[in-house]
């Protein structure tokens, strides 16, 4: 299996070093800025992502122009998953949540290579099965457990996809991916802070204990956690 040290992102990791060394060639890093919209609702696919230490939100925009965060990705998937299974005409808005690097490619050369029978169609159909247990549980948390125990969810997922301590967020944003007020986030934030939990500047937040964070996490992220590693073996 290729290890290759330039690439961080789990799925490149995984397959065979025969189809990484084919992708490799086609490849291209790319520096990823603070809300940039990677593609739009309906728009087409051009490129595939593969974060490195970036996050990535799948965002739907309702009719009243409120969002909320469908899905996030990081370093252990690929922003562009549609392509694969035949469509490539976005159903949402990409949007970069914390800034960093990714891997690019050239989304009818992924297609191409997706296609045939190998280590990269094999792990792309696990990742997604994980994606779809993943969303279904993110459906139960917001209608079932408090907005502490999503906040938490939330960072341990971003501090998981990015690998750092320092997460470049500011509640809004953070706001906007749950489907709520900032002034809640705000509460909820300054609580955390006040445990000791993280530390919360204009823009930026810094977690302080890992273990009491995931003591205030509901049972959603241990699940998709556990269901990572069983299909994909993705710690």
């Amino acid at each position: 299996m290729n290890k290759n040290p330039t690439s961080d992102n789990q799925i490149l990791a995984s397959i065979s070093e025969d189809e990484y060394g084919i992708l490799f060639s086609h490849l291209e890093s790319v520096s990823l800025i603070s809300g940039q919209i990677i593609y739009r609702h309906h728009e087409v696919i051009e490129y595939v992502y593969f974060p490195l230490h970036s996050l990535i939100s799948m965002v739907h925009t309702l009719a009243n122009y409120k969002t909320t965060e469908i899905d996030v990705v990081g370093n252990e998937g690929i922003v562009g998953l549609s392509v694969f299974l035949g469509n490539n005409i976005a159903s949402n808005d990409a949007i970069v949540q914390i800034p960093d690097s990714a891997m690019r490619l050239d989304a009818n050369i992924f297609q191409s290579e997706s296609q045939r029978s190998g280590s990269l169609q094999k792990i792309l159909l696990l990742y997604t099965q994980a994606k779809i247990i993943q969303i279904s549980q993110n459906v139960v948390c917001k209608c079932h457990h408090h907005i502490d125990n999503q906040f938490a969810c939330w960072l341990l997922h971003a501090h998981d996809c990015v690998g750092n301590n320092e997460l470049a967020l500011t509640q809004q944003f953070i706001a906007q991916m749950l489907g709520v007020r900032r002034a809640t986030v705000t509460q909820v934030a300054q609580k955390f802070q006040e445990n000791g939990i993280i530390h919360y500047s204009r823009g930026h937040i810094r977690i302080l204990n890992r273990l009491f964070l995931e003591l205030s996490a509901c049972e959603c992220y241990k699940f998709v956690k556990s269901e990572f590693k069983r299909l994909l073996n993705f710690s």
